[in-house]
């Protein structure tokens, strides 16, 4: 297998839906992105299907067919009998004029190929009398045989598939010719390169309708409806058993549709409780017509199998059986390489998973496995990731979110739109003296604060922020800030206890008051200190003027 199906990386988006839908969980995990697993992929093209974000691609061959086409040599086309699902009401005729503008040779029903499928199971079941005989039309049934139940291999049909037979039959009577098929599934690519030199290249309904709107072919809706076409009917559920005689005495003829049905029928094979029985086995529900690269976002599975009905005759195509030796098909195992773990070695993941106790195993299937014990086993492989557990997840978020919820010193409050109370954190309870946050929650704010600011942030969408408060009933003061969450509709108050800091700062401001009371009145002593000193010098320098003048006098007076 090369790669048909491949990954877009940057389109991933981690929401394992493609896990969730693979039968057989063929897709790894790593680095946040989805990785296929060739060796364990079956090409049922689940994947591509359900992605949302078209994170996966199946290699395109258009290119391949048009350099064929130019190189001159003859191009023809092998039609899946489904194209009457895909292109409503567009017949052979008018497919056939529409491609051959494209430059094909010519186009041919694949249905042909059927036929002779089909009279080739007939033969092994009357003449070989396999107890139990598989149909192996399907590519990726055929691969579901050969990776997973390797036992049931000698049961699954030894002939080519229908595209196969028509193909070889191309090339046999046209030599030299180049073939391609064009169909509703990947798988058939996977097919065509591993058994070469039969089909040369494989378009899917996808690739072909964007070559014919590139080319500006218009496919014409034409009615040719003939009645020697019995095998159009192969690409329905049942549709092969509708072709069959399905006479042999105590015989048992069973279709089977979609993988997970086609794996319980194998392990009922299995277990040995299946005998004397023709199972036609189709990947996908609805067999072909619900293939995976039909128009993908146009499927309407009823109305399918009704076109398919109504397109499809009431005889065979009248062709030539060839000789059973030519169209023979062998199938071997493919190993695949995943190991499998210890039972120490699965409870040491679980544990890792936080799965410590078989209670805790939720078998949610978030994580795309059907049981906890499924996961562990991928992560001990390499598909998958711890982190993949959305509980696990979701337990260690809110553990880590309540440790910081319960440990830090600021006090948190949260509020609906209605201003009820949401929660509150311990440290926002010892801030308001609450017992127990059962006391308030589903309240109204308004019991416990003022709910003026909170409806003004809610009311203007402008937050608050570290506004300083004091909380008079409390007898605290706080720097508040509020939050409005419009995502989850919540208002978050975030509480800072300053009382401390307030008591202290008014604390150190009487002290420094007081001191500057102390230095007004110092100064103000020493001011009248200085005064009455001035006075005394004043009253002092009076005196003595007058005595020197008393004394100036009285020796004059001699």
């Amino acid at each position: 297998m090369s790669g048909h199906l491949t990954l877009k990386k940057s389109n991933c988006q981690n929401c394992y839906k493609c896990i969730r839908h693979c039968p057989v969980k063929s897709i790894r995990f790593s680095g946040n992105q989805a990785h296929i697993i060739d060796n364990e992929c079956i090409l049922c093209g689940q994947c591509f299907v359900v992605c949302p974000q078209n994170a996966k691609q199946i290699t395109p061959e258009a290119e391949k067919v048009k350099v064929m086409i130019q190189s001159g040599e003859p191009v023809y086309v092998s039609l899946a009998p489904s194209f009457i699902a895909n292109y409503a009401g567009v017949g052979i005729e008018s497919m056939r004029e529409a491609l051959m503008k494209l430059g094909f040779a010519d186009v041919e029903e694949t249905a042909l190929g059927a036929t002779v499928v089909k009279k080739e199971y007939e033969r092994l079941i009357h003449e070989e009398k396999r107890d139990i005989l598989i149909s192996s039309c399907c590519h990726s049934v055929n691969l579901l045989i050969q990776k997973r139940f390797p036992l049931e291999l000698q049961y699954l049909a030894d002939v080519m598939s229908p595209m196969q037979v028509h193909c070889r039959d191309l090339k046999e009577r046209y030599p030299g010719a180049h073939t391609v098929f064009i169909g509703p599934c990947v798988a058939k690519k996977d097919e065509a390169e591993h058994y070469a030199g039969i089909v040369d290249a494989v378009l899917t309904f996808e690739e072909l309708s964007a070559w014919l709107s590139e080319e500006g072919v218009t496919l014409e809706v034409r009615a040719d409806r003939t009645e020697e076409s019995l095998a159009r009917l192969f690409p329905t559920t049942g549709g092969i058993l509708k072709t069959m005689a399905c006479d042999e005495p105590g015989y048992t003829y069973i279709a089977v549709d979609g993988i997970d049905n086609c794996i319980e029928m194998l392990s009922d094979i299995e277990s040995g409780k299946i005998h004397k029985c023709f199972i036609e086995m189709s990947a996908c529900n609805g067999s072909c017509v619900g293939g995976p690269v039909r128009e993908k976002y146009a499927v309407s599975r009823v109305g399918d199998i009704i076109a398919v009905n109504n397109y499809a005759g009431r005889r065979d195509f009248d062709v030539p059986q060839p000789d059973h030796l030519t169209i023979h098909k062998s199938f071997d195992y493919i190993e695949r390489l995943s190991p499998m773990p210890t039972e120490a070695e699965l409870n040491s993941i679980l544990r890792r998973m936080g799965k410590f106790k078989p209670a805790d195993e939720l078998n949610c299937g978030t994580c795309g496995y059907n049981t906890c014990r499924e996961k562990a086993i991928a992560i001990f492989q390499g598909k998958a990731e711890v982190s993949m557990c959305l509980p696990f997840l979701k337990d260690k978020a809110e553990n880590f979110s309540d440790t910081i919820v319960k440990n830090t010193p600021n006090g948190l409050i949260v509020l609906n739109e209605d201003l009820e109370v949401q929660q509150i954190n311990d440290a926002a309870r010892r801030i308001m003296n609450i017992r127990a946050a059962s006391d308030v929650m589903g309240d109204q704010v308004i019991r416990i604060l003022d709910p003026t600011p909170f409806i003004k942030v809610l009311n203007t969408g402008r937050e608050i922020r570290e506004e300083k408060v004091y909380l008079a009933e409390y007898k605290r003061f706080v720097e508040q800030s509020i939050v409005y969450d419009r995502d989850y509709h919540l208002l978050i108050c975030i509480l800072r206890d300053i009382t401390d800091e307030e008591l202290e700062r008014e604390k150190k401001e009487n002290i420094s008051r007081q001191t500057v009371e102390i230095a007004d009145r110092v100064v103000e002593k020493q001011m009248r200190i200085v005064q009455d000193i001035a006075s005394l010098l004043g009253e002092t320098a009076a005196e003595t003027k007058i005595a020197l003048a008393k004394l100036k006098e009285s020796i004059s007076d001699e």
